[in-house]
């Protein structure tokens, strides 16, 4: 465990000392909204008081590391209360003037996004009713802002059975995303639907009542989420997106430990300037396709 002291050297002060090693899995539970603790040791040098454990969902964002060297210096960290002992985890830009200002921004966005795009929505969701079983908005419950779960919306692209026949479909994204660039429990419309990102459209209304923003992390399912290492789960310090900078860069194409570091990137240096960047790329990268299935 880690508290902010300015001055001299790194500007950290070392408060306590992990008794697993970081990327340990011990006592996290398989979902992210029960009560995950993160087991502590004291540091010899500083009073019995350390916390010992720290619930959920603040386990999320505490930084644990191998080495007091490695910390990132970039990283902004606060002191919070859990289990009535100070801790420090890591947080987003949490600027009240930046936090109102993308708020009124998402609202503002995703409104005028849903009033251009309603024509496309619209067509697609007649198609979809018309040529594909089950309902044409497909729900799913996705970990949000804090591990927070919230339901989701996409236009459906899948089988109704794709989950019970997704063990007989290979994965070839490594880490805990399954991805298949030919996996066959995709309709054929949901393959363009895929490829153009319509079917993130729907998207525009969890935007629009606070489950998302218009830019942050894309929101992970709870299963990802239980195979996360914990360094992995710090992109859960922020309100999930429907662009970002894994979606500018390549989208599947891209490593899954090189997605979560541009995630946690988004996290430690989230700005209006960045955010408004993000977005400007976003249609160029969403015309090209580049690793959409």
């Amino acid at each position: 465990m880690l508290r902010r002291a300015r001055g001299a050297g790194t500007g950290f002060a070392l408060l306590g000392l992990c008794n697993h090693e970081p990327t340990s899995r011990t006592g996290l539970t398989a979902s992210p909204t029960m009560s995950s603790t993160a087991p502590v040791n004291p540091a010899e040098t500083t009073p019995m008081t350390t916390v010992t454990t720290i619930d959920a969902p603040v386990a999320n964002h505490v930084l644990r590391a191998p080495k007091f060297a490695v910390i990132d210096d970039d990283a902004r960290f606060t002191k919070r209360a859990a289990v009535e002992r100070p801790v420090v985890f890591v947080q987003g830009n949490r600027q009240r003037a930046y936090q109102v200002a993308k708020r009124v921004f998402d609202v503002i966005g995703a409104a005028a996004l849903l009033l251009l795009f309603s024509p496309i929505m619209v067509t697609v969701f007649v198609i979809l009713l018309f040529t594909t079983r089950g309902r044409p908005f497909f729900c799913q419950q996705r970990v949000g802002l804090q591990g927070r779960m919230f339901p989701m919306l996409k236009f459906r692209t899948m089988r109704l059975d794709a989950d019970r026949v997704q063990h007989l479909v290979k994965n070839e994204q490594g880490g805990p995303i399954f991805k298949n660039r030919r996996d066959p429990r995709i309709t054929r419309i949901g393959r363009f639907l895929r490829k153009t990102s319509i079917d993130e459209m729907p998207q525009l209304l969890n935007v629009l009542v606070g489950h998302m923003s218009l830019v942050g992390p894309r929101p992970p399912v709870a299963k990802e989420v239980a195979k996360y290492e914990v360094w992995q789960r710090r992109r859960l310090a922020v309100r999930p997106g429907l662009t970002c900078l894994w979606q500018i860069s390549g989208r599947s194409e891209i490593e899954f430990e090189d997605w979560v570091r541009m995630d946690i990137w988004y996290v430690n240096n989230q700005s209006f300037r960045t955010d408004l960047a993000l977005l400007a790329k976003t249609p160029r990268s969403v015309l090209s396709c580049r690793g959409a299935y």
